[in-house]
């Protein structure tokens, strides 16, 4: 079985949002992340460095009496799997800073031959999503407050609770389907680093799989 590298960013990630503190230069009310935060993820793949995963808060703009934050998460192939297999992935996400729900989001995706544009537009009061793929405009439904792949990091980093226990469930919708997701706190400790000692959150990510074994 084949995991698109994106799933495997993705997944590497989603263990990062209670770990990081951010300041408070965010505007809105949800302080939870700044303008020119930026996190690099090495991912590994057998014992060997596959990619390198980037996610940074871009800017933020007022927009209709609303405050919008722009994030972007960009995923590059290393030298030694760009020769089989080249990743050069990027996924930019508009998201209201009041109800940490998108309102767009755009990924270009290159992965080895395969190369498209998906945008989604979120119609959260109305529970749809419009999106455009290959040349064709559909009109779906989804659950209020879903999330896409990159919002959903943040999202959880503001709303669980860092505590042995907590979980937040969340709709997260992508390549047409609506995915439930739960994310459960199973431990806080804190670990020394070189950055001083910092408190953690060692986390379960509940997704259900569809494929074959």
């Amino acid at each position: 079985m084949r995991v698109p590298l994106t799933a495997l960013v993705v997944g590497c990630v989603l263990g990062w949002p209670l770990v990081v503190q951010a300041g408070e230069g965010a505007r809105g009310s949800n302080p939870s992340f700044e303008i020119g935060e930026r996190l690099t993820f090495e991912v590994s793949w057998l014992s060997i460095t596959a990619a390198t995963a980037v996610l940074e808060v871009a800017g933020m703009e007022g927009r209709n009496d609303r405050t919008l934050a722009k994030l972007v998460g960009t995923a590059q192939s290393r030298p030694i799997l760009t020769r089989f297999f080249p990743v050069d992935n990027r996924v930019e996400s508009e998201v209201d800073l009041d109800t940490l729900a998108p309102e767009h989001m755009t990924f270009r995706r290159r992965e080895g031959k395969k190369k498209e544009d998906i945008e989604y537009v979120f119609h959260q009061k109305d529970g749809t999503v419009t999106t455009v793929r290959g040349g064709l405009t559909e009109l779906l439904p989804i659950p209020t407050g879903t999330q896409d792949i990159i919002s959903c990091l943040y999202y959880t980093r503001a709303r669980l609770p860092l505590k042995p226990g907590a979980s937040l469930t969340m709709n997260v919708y992508h390549d047409k389907k609506n995915r439930p997701v739960e994310v459960r706190v199973e431990d806080v400790e804190t670990i020394g680093s070189r950055w001083g000692d910092r408190e953690t959150a060692r986390l379960l990510v509940i997704m259900p799989f569809h494929g074959y074994l």
